[in-house]
């Protein structure tokens, strides 16, 4: 199982500048701004039914749980869908500002396309290998109301993955999906939903995730860039669900 074992120690780096979020956007064709809207709309909902009982999708993760402790998953266990071999669980630990938490999201080597596989690098640390070599996509930050604040993604070693590249990662976006009701059904249709709506900003993070790491190497001959702590966050942008959701509607009409 995945974990994070060490806070955020240093600065978040290259966040994405909106000129290239906004140009990546303005590209999407009518059957994509529609699909990003059906997302949207699905993460409203389960918002909509959560708030009527008083819950948000943060605390549908942390019910049962004696205490809120850093580090620990939440569930303990993860949720996994064996189907599409995603998977996810919840956190918080000294991290961006603002933010309770966040989900940290994976898809499994099983869930992958035929053939894809982790980078070949010499590596100073055991990866995971076989069908342990899973890839994590990126993380959503959460602020203390249960709401989604912003994304980011990490180096290997916060979450003891296996590494693939940007262009393999940037497929896995479209297989993550928790289909079943264990432990919150609303809760796993929101983060499904996250994916789809926010798909394109992903993609960005995951590209910017290679080039930050690709530079720090440059910078740190002879190092093991996957092992640096001092490299944790290798990139970041905050979002807004309405402001997401506004622009789509604005664009197909």
């Amino acid at each position: 199982m995945p974990s994070c074992t060490e806070g955020l120690a240093a600065p978040v780096i290259a966040e994405l500048p909106f000129e290239r979020v906004q140009a990546a956007l303005e590209r999407l064709d009518s059957p994509q701004l529609t699909r990003l809207l059906a997302a949207g709309e699905e993460v409203q909902e389960c918002w909509r039914v959560l708030r009527k009982a008083k819950l948000n999708v943060v605390g549908e993760l942390l019910r049962g749980a004696p205490e809120f402790l850093e580090f620990e998953h939440y569930p303990d266990d993860d949720v996994f869908d064996a189907e599409t071999q995603s998977q996810y669980y919840y956190h918080a630990h000294r991290g961006l500002p603002g933010e309770n938490g966040h989900f940290h999201t994976f898809v499994r080597q099983p869930g992958m396309p035929a053939g894809m596989r982790p980078v070949a690098e010499r590596a100073s640390e055991p990866w995971p290998a076989g069908d342990a070599a899973l890839s994590h996509l990126v993380s959503i930050s959460m602020d203390a109301w249960g709401y989604p604040i912003g994304l980011f993604t990490t180096n290997r070693w916060v979450t003891d993955e296996a590494w693939y590249t940007a262009a393999d990662a940037t497929q896995l976006l479209e297989r993550f999906r928790i289909d079943h009701a264990g432990p919150s059904w609303p809760a796993n249709r929101w983060i499904s939903a996250m994916f789809v709506l926010f798909q394109p900003q992903m993609a960005l993070l995951l590209a910017e995730r290679d080039r930050q790491v690709a530079l720090w190497q440059q910078a740190h001959p002879g190092e093991d860039v996957f092992e640096d702590r001092a490299l944790d966050v290798t990139s970041w942008l905050p979002i807004s669900v309405d402001a997401q959701l506004e622009f789509v509607r604005r664009r197909l009409r």
